[in-house]
């Protein structure tokens, strides 16, 4: 063994003993961020670990860990958290309005800023295009503000995302790669739609058999502490996939400091346009800042498995693999200044954005992205 190979094995060890140091701290909330450290590392010192296993390549392996992480997500929803779009459909609005304006044309201005290759441009575009990740639910209820809402926006923009997410990235992507609207439309349905569907038809069948058969009602519960950890390791493999395949290009220093860059500043202006938007709209405290962490928070691994089975390039993927772990660390660290500043009462916000069942929501979507 050379002597970076043991350099890259005592980076990984030291990253894998930091995160579990954390778990159960109140650094807890930074540990997913340090895993992926964990696998990213790995990827860089060991590509060849990631990138194929007994001549089966493992980008293959994207789209349906993808599937099982929105699976995950749909068994964490009801037709409850659809429903609500009626009794707040101010806020869902406004968010979701937001949601598929701001973040794609602040995409299209990092594109501009921060790179000139236009696969890495087309991969900032295409995280702004993309619906709001499922971490953005936890991060609302530390934040506290309205899970509530926060869980129906991420449902609603899913939902939507089929039609939006190709029409936004067509629009202002189109000068970098060439966009197939209907395979990409037909690959999130397929990616995103049908594993949450399923998770939902999974979660109703869950729910009614606890009830009728009691002996059962520990499985639901097993299963849902099972998914947090589920989730995880799939994003983190997501990325180490991502992260092996762009290895050269990333050793040659073309693209790291400037994916950075975008990612803060996409991130961080999706925040500020997001609450103040909210604010302007005439929402209350708690309200702007769920709309603000949904705004500034994308799906991430929806947007890497995108660019890798429609557009064809680990290139574009890149973006989306730096995006989505700083979007986790900037929500955590948004959400505890957030929770040093509590809101003040007001209505819905404190009322369904305390739901039981919704807290059990966003704390089992602790690792999602």
């Amino acid at each position: 063994m050379s002597t970076v190979d043991w350099i890259g094995g005592l980076v990984v060890l030291g990253f894998v003993l930091v995160a579990v140091r954390m778990r159960g701290t109140r650094a807890s909330g930074f540990a997913f961020t340090i895993w992926v450290a964990a696998f990213v590392s790995a990827a860089m010192f060991y590509p060849t670990a990631f990138r194929s296993w007994f001549g089966y390549e493992l980008r293959g392996l994207i789209v349906p860990l993808i599937q099982i992480i929105m699976f995950g997500m749909g068994t964490q929803l009801t037709l409850g958290d659809f429903r609500r779009v009626l009794l707040m459909p101010k806020p869902v609005l406004i968010g979701i309005a937001l949601q598929f304006s701001i973040m794609p044309f602040l995409g299209k201005g990092v594109a501009i800023l921060f790179t000139s290759d236009p696969e890495v441009a087309a991969g900032m575009v295409l995280v702004g295009s993309a619906p709001g990740g499922v971490a953005s639910n936890v991060m609302a209820y530390l934040a506290g503000g309205n899970v509530a809402l926060s869980v129906t926006m991420t449902a609603c923009s899913t939902l939507l995302a089929p039609l939006a997410t190709p029409a936004m990235f067509s629009l202002l992507a189109g000068q970098y790669v060439d966009v197939p609207f209907v395979p990409m439309m037909i690959t999130i349905l397929n990616m995103i739609i049908v594993p949450v569907a399923g998770g939902l038809v999974v979660n109703w069948v869950l729910v009614r058999a606890a009830g009728a058969y009691p002996a059962m009602a520990a499985v639901p519960a097993a299963i849902m502490r099972a998914l947090p950890v589920v989730s995880m390791v799939a994003i983190c493999l997501i990325i180490a996939i991502i992260t092996s395949l762009s290895r050269d290009a990333l050793l040659a220093g073309r693209f790291v400091a400037a994916i950075i860059a975008a990612a803060a500043v996409h991130n961080g202006a999706g925040y500020l346009f997001g609450y103040w938007g909210a604010r302007a709209a005439g929402l209350n405290e708690s309200d702007a800042r769920t709309v603000s962490i949904e705004v500034g928070m994308q799906n991430a691994g929806m947007a890497s498995g995108l660019a890798i089975s429609v557009l064809k390039s680990p290139m574009a993927a890149l973006a989306p693999a730096v995006f989505g772990p700083w979007m986790n660390m900037s929500g955590a660290v948004l959400a505890s200044w957030w929770a040093s500043r509590p809101p003040e009462p007001s209505g819905m916000a404190g009322e369904s954005g305390r739901e039981p069942s919704v807290e059990r929501t966003a704390a089992s979507r602790r690792h999602g992205s």
